[in-house]
This record gives structure tokens, C-alpha cells and sequence, in this order.
């Protein structure tokens, strides 16, 4: 199926509770950096896109109806344009509330040697765990790429990030695109679909204490968190 939403913002953004509100609201199975983990099979053609090479986006996003996080927002603009009737958002939040939350999570999220160790061992005989030693060996691409290897130095890194917000807000037709905030809630996000506002409570996700308890269960555990549609909302 083709990709109904496009995530275009940075992780840390509020990109899980986005996750979850498009399924409740009909826009699900949605892809993030969560589902990748935990089924790193299509790794293979993450590789492809990462080096520049021919990429089989609709085997990535096989039966996802949306796409968010990382590695997403990093091809927003190859995704918009191989999806013309699909629709962006740009999450976006404080630049110095971003920059703290992401250098205490993903920056800081390096695996401790016993943890490297006992992966590696696993790889012997466990495919999935020598996928995900395939996807983490590429992940460095968003520290060492995207931001140079500067992202301790939050100034710079601010900077990268705002650059970003700035070059989406210019490729991507203003009708074709929402700036959110997920503190916003449901008003703008369900505006931007074309679907009634639901009457309960947008999903709060993936606080730091969260994120780190689910780091903590170690990835060849991760468990992927989704929401099902609420009642009214069929699969759009």
C-alpha cells in the first residue's frame, strides 16, 4: 500500500505520540525507528538508501500506511515525491529542549561492551541479531553524517536542526504540509487529515524515563508499541 503520512521531523520530537495518534486514527500500521528494531529485516534496503543506490521503498513500507522517526524523516523529500498523494509533517519543538532531550537518549544510547559481545555471539546462529548489528553499524550515519560528528556541541547542532525545519518548509508545498507541535494535540493533525477530532486524550509517549526502560530491556527484546484504531476510524 502506498504511504498515506510522511514523517519529516528529527527524533525527540514527539515522533511516538505521532505514531500512535495516526493509528488510533486510522492512518496505521505506522513505521518508526521502534518497528525497525524490532524487525530489522528490511535493513537490506535501508543499506541501498543510506549508500545512494536504487531504493524498493514499497518494500520498506510494506503494509504501513504511514512512516515517521529515523531513518523516515532523513528521506522526506525522495518519499513525498515517490508518494504525490501522501501528506508531510514536520514535528517540531523548543531547539534547546530537543538538543537535551536527544544527547541524554539516542546520542547516549551506545550498547556497553558486555551488551556487544553477547550480540555478536548471538550472531553466530540468530539472523535478526546480526540485522540489527547491520542496522546499528549504519546508524552512526545520523551523528557522523547529519551532524558532522558535532552533536555535543549543542550550537551546532541546534543549528543542523533548524536548517532542517527551515529546507522542509521550503520543499514541500504549504498545502501539502503541517508544522506540528505535539502539544498542539488533535485539532491541527485531524484538520490536516480531513477527520473528526477523536473525543479522548492525544497519546503522551516515549518520555525519557520510558525511553530508557525500553533500551534497558536490550534490543533483541525491544517490543514495538502501537495503538489500534479507535471505533469509527477505519484504515484510511
Amino acid at each position: 500500500m502506498a504511504l498515506k503520512v510522511i514523517g519529516a521531523g528529527h527524533g525527540r520530537t514527539g515522533t511516538l505520540s505521532l505514531k500512535l495518534a495516526l493509528e488510533m486514527l486510522g492512518f496505521g500500521p505506522c513505521d518508526h525507528m521502534i518497528e525497525l528494531i524490532a524487525d530489522p529485516s528490511r535493513v537490506g534496503h535501508w543499506v541501498d538508501a543510506w549508500k545512494g543506490r536504487p531504493t524498493d521503498w514499497d518494500a520498506i513500507f510494506d503494509g504501513y500506511r504511514s512512516a515517521v522517526d529515523f531513518p523516515v524523516f532523513e528521506f522526506y523529500a525522495a518519499l513525498a515525491e515517490k508518494y504525490p498523494e501522501s501528506k508531510v509533517i514536520l514535528t517540531v519543538r523548543d531547539p534547546e529542549k530537543w538538543w537535551q532531550s536527544a544527547y541524554e537518549t539516542i546520542y547516549r544510547a551506545e550498547p556497553g561492551i558486555g551488551a556487544k559481545l553477547a550480540l555478536a555471539g548471538r550472531a553466530v546462529f540468530d539472523k535478526r541479531a546480526r540485522q540489527i548489528i547491520r542496522l546499528f553499524g549504519n546508524v552512526g550515519r545520523l551523528w557522523d553524517g547529519i551532524f558532522e560528528g558535532r552533536f555535543e556541541d549543542k550550537a551546532f547542532a541546534i543549528e543542523k536542526f533548524e536548517a532542517h525545519i527551515a529546507e522542509v518548509k521550503a520543499t514541500i508545498p504549504p498545502e501539502r504540509l503541517l508544522v506540528m507541535r505535539v502539544a498542539d494535540g488533535w485539532g491541527p493533525l485531524c484538520a490536516f487529515l480531513g477527520v473528526p477530532a477523536p473525543d479522548v486524550p492525544f497519546p503522551r509517549s516515549n518520555s525519557r524515563q520510558k525511553w530508557h526502560a525500553r533500551l534497558n530491556q536490550g534490543v533483541m527484546n525491544f517490543e514495538v508499541e502501537r495503538a489500534e484504531p479507535l471505533p469509527g476510524y477505519p484504515p484510511q
